[in-house]
């Protein structure tokens, strides 16, 4: 018997074709969220690790991801996070890299800087990550 409930509607559906196009081409042209991102004990306040990535949001994501399902590459945020809970940790994003109009500019040298100068001033007790 076939279900006599609405079909939700979406609003890429309506989207013209051309449109749809245009919208696909703006995000895969967008400057990624590279940038430093530290991951801090709520409790204590203590900066657990300070990390540059290429994609931030992402990165973030994937670590939440890895502490849900008991694989996080880091074994104190694990510990943190097992014994307290996901609220036991804050994942901070710390700055972000510019884009650049000059083609020639060295995004990731810019990400290892922002990298150094956060480290020197939130000393993580984890370390640090290199940019990913």
């Amino acid at each position: 018997m076939a279900s006599s409930a609405p079909q939700a509607s979406f609003p890429a559906a309506r989207l013209s074709p051309a449109r749809r196009r245009a919208l696909s081409r703006q995000v895969r042209d967008a400057f990624p969220p590279m940038g430093v991102y530290a991951v801090r004990h709520r409790a204590t306040g203590a900066v657990l690790l300070v990390a540059a990535s290429r994609n931030v949001p992402g990165t973030l994501n994937r670590i939440r991801f890895e502490l849900q399902r008991q694989g996080c590459r880091q074994p104190l945020l694990q510990q943190a996070w097992d014994r307290e809970g996901p609220q036991a940790l804050a994942f901070e994003p710390l700055e972000f890299v510019r884009q650049r109009l000059d083609p020639g500019f060295d995004h990731d040298a810019e990400l290892r800087t922002l990298l150094q100068l956060w480290t020197e001033e939130l000393r993580p007790t984890l370390g640090t990550g290199a940019p990913r």
